[in-house]
This record gives structure tokens, C-alpha cells and sequence, in this order.
């Protein structure tokens, strides 16, 4: 999964949660569904970013080997600069890219 073009707002915003009951007409249930959505998307991004980072591991545990790595501190970085993932779960559930199915129906 790509989340690098993501729409999401990076800063906190006031949203109305009576606009999230009209897909589901139950506001628990949408959130429920936003978290579980926000739970798969930092599972997919701690993954991503363990694998770029494990290319730059080292194969000796020299303690007196320790140096500075400019291109692991970019990507570093630009995973913290990336949206949250609750907020791109929100995002996601807002553009109707989420669904529920759910087992009782």
C-alpha cells in the first residue's frame, strides 16, 4: 500500500461526528469502523518502514562503529511529516472509501 499521496490534514481539525452517522446510522459503529481502519494503515506503515530501514542495517554490532546516516534520517523523517493514520482513516471513511460488512445482516 501507498500512502505517500494521502489527502489527509497533518493538523487537528474540528470535525462534526453527527456527519459520520449518516452511512452506518450508528456514530459508534462508524467509529469502530475508522478504527480499525486507522489500526490496518500502522500496520502498513510500521512494516513499510522497518523494510526501508533494514536496508541500511549494519551487519556488525560494533558499539564503536556508530555513525551518522543522512538518507535513514530523510526517511526517518518523512514518515513522521506523513498524516497520522487516524486521520487518513478519517479521510478515507469521509470519501466513502471504506465500508462495513458486517455478520448479522
Amino acid at each position: 500500500m501507498s500512502f505517500k499521496y494521502s489527502k489527509a490534514e497533518r493538523t487537528t481539525i474540528t470535525r462534526d461526528v453527527i456527519e459520520y452517522e449518516k452511512d452506518t446510522q450508528n456514530i459508534y459503529k462508524s467509529i469502530v469502523m475508522m478504527s480499525k481502519r486507522a489500526n490496518q494503515i500502522n500496520a502498513a506503515l510500521k512494516e513499510e518502514l522497518i523494510a526501508k530501514l533494514q536496508e541500511f542495517a549494519s551487519t556488525t554490532d560494533n558499539l564503536e562503529e556508530i555513525f551518522e546516516n543522512r538518507e535513514q534520517i530523510e526517511i526517518s523523517r518523512y514518515y513522521e511529516r506523513m498524516p497520522k493514520p487516524s486521520a487518513m482513516a478519517i479521510d478515507e471513511f469521509e470519501r466513502g472509501d471504506i465500508y462495513i460488512v458486517d455478520a448479522d445482516e
